[in-house]
């Protein structure tokens, strides 16, 4: 079935100018004098942006028969041994910022991250930023994974194709940071630091989103609950930028630890499309996780 995913070239290239453009428009737009009576304007170009990669998404996979099949089926196919997986897409990212806050006191950092705010640390000009961190999760991983990691996966070793995404996603995120006020324009105010930690977090993030989707036979949903996750407790407490940078770390050794034990699902190119089969009988191996090199 990952053979009907066969056109990345034009997939990524599309998605990517799609939102470029429109982002940059609203960019222009944020930065005018008297921006606020263009804030009308700056939040629809932003979510038209977001949704350039889904409506992509829906058009290679309208004109194959095929591709809305598998898509339809990875929506709703949850099979028992996925179970464990689906609680570590929603457990995941809410204890490693924990986590993240609990070290950062053994630094002297105050204990006050923990409390919840209801404050996000960036507006989102037309839309209240409590829709948009909800929104942006669904609507990407609506295209990156029901299409963009598959046309990928079906060339490249899951490592590969992680890492390929991730440099893209890295990048498909810079025009945000011109958009006066956007959470990725605070970043580069906030400094080197932070801007760089947010570039290498990619990294880890979509190597344990990618492990938990195939995990779970392409569930498209869990990669909605990790990224919906991420975005959600990330901004719900009075997180320190610092601690950021700890739950950073923490992912990336999380992230060691899979690649070295579970080196045949990351870089064996063909070891996930026995997953990918109908019968129980060779999806089976793969879900519970029993060929671990």
């Amino acid at each position: 079935m990952l053979n009907s995913y066969r056109y990345p070239f034009r997939f990524y290239l599309l998605s990517a100018i799609i939102p470029w453009v429109l982002w940059m428009a609203a960019a222009y737009l944020s930065h005018l004098p008297g921006a606020e009576e263009y804030s009308k304007t700056i939040g629809a170009l932003g979510l038209a942006g977001l949704c350039g990669p889904l409506f992509v998404a829906v058009w290679y996979i309208s004109t194959d028969k095929a591709l809305r099949g598998d898509v339809a089926r990875r929506f709703l196919n949850v099979r028992s041994g996925e179970k464990r997986y689906l609680f570590a897409a929603v457990l995941l990212m809410p204890t490693s910022i924990l986590l993240a806050m609990a070290i950062s006191l053994l630094f002297g950092y105050d204990v006050g991250q923990f409390a919840i705010t209801g404050q996000a640390t960036f507006s989102s000009a037309l839309f209240p930023v409590w829709f948009i961190l909800t929104i942006a999760p669904v609507l990407e991983e609506l295209a990156w994974h029901s299409y963009g990691t598959d046309c990928l996966r079906q060339r490249f070793t899951l490592f590969t194709t992680s890492m390929i995404f991730a440099v893209y996603w890295a990048l498909w995120h810079v025009p945000l940071a011109f958009i006066q006020g956007y959470y990725h324009s605070n970043l580069v105010v906030e400094g080197a630091l932070h801007s760089l930690n947010f570039l290498i977090s990619l990294f880890p993030f979509v190597l344990l989103m990618n492990w938990l989707y195939y995990k779970t036979g392409r569930n498209i949903l869990v990669a909605v609950v990790i990224h919906l996750t991420a975005n959600i407790f990330n901004e719900i407490f009075a997180t320190h930028p610092d601690s950021k940078v700890i739950q950073t770390g923490l992912l990336l050794v999380l992230s060691v630890y899979l690649l070295v034990t579970q080196r045949e699902l990351f870089f064996n190119k063909d070891y996930p499309h026995q997953a990918l089969t109908p019968t129980r009988k060779h999806a089976q191996p793969f879900i519970e996780g029993e060929h671990h090199a």
